[in-house]
Parts: C-alpha cells; sequence; structure tokens
C-alpha cells in the first residue's frame, strides 16, 4: 500500500508531501486551521442554561453550578480550584440520589454542548429512574466526586470536554466512578473517550456506558479492577 492510500483510513497528517524543506502551502494552512480550532475549542464558553433548558424540556430537571475557578484563564493555570465547587449550597435543590450525571465544560465546552445531551437521550430511559443532573462551568472530572457524595450518590458519571486535538476538537468524556468522594484517583475511575459523530458515536456510548453502570453497582467498585465484555456493542 501507498502511503497515500492511508489517507483514506485516517484522519491523521500522513503522506502530506513537501514542498522544497517544508510541507505544501495547503498543507499548512490546514495545519494552522485545525491548531486555530482545538485552541478556540479550549476558550468558548458553554451556555450552561441553554443546556440546562434542552434538559428540562426533554423533563430532566438540573442545576447549574460553577466550580472555585472564577473565570477561563485562572481554570487553565489552577487545575486543583476547577475540582472543587465555589458554593456546595447551590446543590441543594437536589434531592439526594442513587445516580448523578454532571455535565462540566472541562477543556472543550463544545463537546459538552453537542454531544451531552444525544448522549443522554440514549442513557436515560435504560436507567430505572432520572439521575440527578448537574451542569459545571469550569469543571475537571474531579469535582464529580465532591458532588456525588454531597447528593449521597453511590456512582456519578461526569461528561467533560476532552482536550481537544487537531483533529478532533469537540471529544466527549465520560468518567464513571463508584462511591464517589474527594481523594478518589483516576485509577478508581473508568473512562470511555472520543465520543463524537466521527468516533464513538453517542448512543453506542450510552450503551457502553450502561453496561458499566450496571457492572459497577453489581461489583461495588469501579476502575482498574472492574472490566466489562464489550464484544457486540455497537461500535466496538
Amino acid at each position: 500500500m501507498r502511503m497515500t492510500e492511508l489517507r483514506s483510513f485516517t484522519p491523521a497528517r500522513v503522506a502530506l508531501g513537501r514542498s522544497g524543506n517544508g510541507l505544501p502551502t495547503a498543507e499548512l494552512l490546514d495545519f494552522q486551521l485545525a491548531h486555530a480550532r482545538a485552541r478556540d475549542a479550549v476558550h468558548d464558553p458553554l451556555d450552561a442554561r441553554a443546556l440546562g433548558r434542552e434538559l428540562a424540556l426533554r423533563g430532566w430537571p438540573s442545576v447549574v453550578v460553577k466550580s472555585a475557578a472564577r473565570d477561563r484563564a485562572m481554570y487553565l493555570r489552577r487545575p486543583d480550584l476547577g475540582r472543587r465547587l465555589a458554593d456546595p449550597e447551590a446543590l441543594s435543590g437536589l434531592g439526594r440520589s442513587r445516580l448523578a450525571v454532571v455535565l462540566a465544560d472541562g477543556l472543550s465546552p463544545r463537546a459538552v454542548a453537542t454531544h451531552a445531551v444525544p448522549l443522554l437521550e440514549a442513557l436515560i430511559p435504560r436507567l430505572d429512574r432520572t439521575p440527578a443532573l448537574v451542569i459545571v462551568e469550569q469543571g475537571r472530572v474531579a469535582i464529580g466526586d465532591e458532588i456525588g457524595e454531597r447528593l449521597g450518590a453511590e456512582l456519578v458519571v461526569v461528561l467533560i470536554g476532552e482536550r481537544p486535538g487537531l483533529t478532533s476538537p469537540d471529544s466527549l468524556g465520560a468518567y464513571v466512578t463508584w462511591s464517589p468522594k474527594p481523594g478518589r484517583t483516576d485509577a478508581e475511575r473508568n473512562c470511555v473517550s472520543n465520543i463524537r459523530a466521527e468516533g464513538l458515536a453517542p448512543a453506542a456510548a450510552a450503551e457502553l456506558l450502561y453496561v458499566l453502570i450496571e457492572a459497577a453497582r453489581t461489583r461495588r467498585l469501579t476502575g482498574v479492577n472492574l472490566k466489562v465484555d464489550a464484544k457486540g456493542l455497537p461500535g466496538a
């Protein structure tokens, strides 16, 4: 197979050619455009109220909270602030729930705005009840631990925008943690990543998440000790 034929199988930058000692102008401009889109994805704000209205239209109430990072610049400089709530009392409108789902902007707010609702549309009907839904501005994955603990949840699922790549500025990640509480490590979570149209479709991700949720409840754990058989699932 010639190198140029590989381009039909992957969006990665392979077989770009060259012009003298550099890239062809078209390829260089394409790279610069992809880089700009990735940078923009980090800084585009999440319209949390609009997302809340989308959830409400489907009969799913939610609350909007903020992390301790007061703005985007601080969020990027201080990851630790994105892991805790600015005002824990903002959760007082929600009662206790077995399952909490956190929608956090992360490093790609666009990913949450685009893919979170389609994923929930496929996931929630499979659950025994609607989970507590919390939208977080300037949030990191670990903020779900504090939210889950305060809501008395046995399990928390964090849907969060992943770090943008040059071919994936809108990739969503989902992190599942059993018995959430501050101090949990990434080794105690299961992750489903690259949720987007060009990666793992939201409906397929929802099915995998449901399998993880049921397995976590059965074994009462998540993380490196929880393995699920994804064979036969859509997109597996």
